[in-house]
């Protein structure tokens, strides 16, 4: 009985303790036409549905940051990026997001399928960077990091839902 609880505020901190400000890093985020990095180009796989909207953020790839407040981080002069957009209604879902230049990010997806800015268990799903599997708990940093070149650097991002009282992961097995 006590793992559900864990996981659901482990997971609550992709929106951080603090209300998050929804413009920031959005600025600093954003892709420019042709853009030529340094970028994440990121391929978004297993959604659950095309309702809501997709909210990816990059951190610093170290476990104190890592899904940090983004007032907190920007007030520290730290790198933070967030890039939103409505899930759209059929085809590839791909979002771009610029980074302050080459080295290792943590990279996290909401699907906010409800559309309310918070991650509700029940309802949203997320996926990391990296794929990492997912336990009891936020995963680690490292296991959630990119490696972003000087250019544009593609990933993909499998999306994970709840399945069930205490299961956490993709809707179809990773291939």
């Amino acid at each position: 009985m006590m793992a559900l609880p864990l996981l659901s505020s482990a997971l609550l901190l992709t929106t951080g303790f603090l209300p998050s400000t929804p413009a920031l890093g959005k600025a600093e985020g954003q892709c420019r036409a042709n853009e030529s990095g340094p970028a994440f180009v990121i391929d978004i796989i297993g959604l659950k549905d095309r309702e809501g909207n997709l909210k990816l953020e990059v951190y610093p790839a170290n476990d104190a940051d890592f899904l940090q407040d983004d007032n907190i981080l920007i007030t520290q002069g730290k790198v933070f990026r967030r890039v939103e957009v409505p899930v759209p209604a059929s085809g590839p879902t791909t979002l771009c997001v610029r980074v302050p230049g080459p080295g290792r990010y943590a990279v996290s997806v909401l699907h906010d399928r409800d559309g309310n800015r918070k991650f509700g268990l029940s309802v949203d799903g997320v996926g990391f960077g990296s794929n990492p599997k997912l336990g009891l708990g936020k995963p680690k940093a490292m296991a959630a990091s990119i490696v972003a070149g000087s250019g544009v650097t593609r990933e993909r991002i499998v999306m994970n839902y709840r399945r069930g009282l205490m299961s956490f992961g993709p809707l179809t097995p990773r291939r």
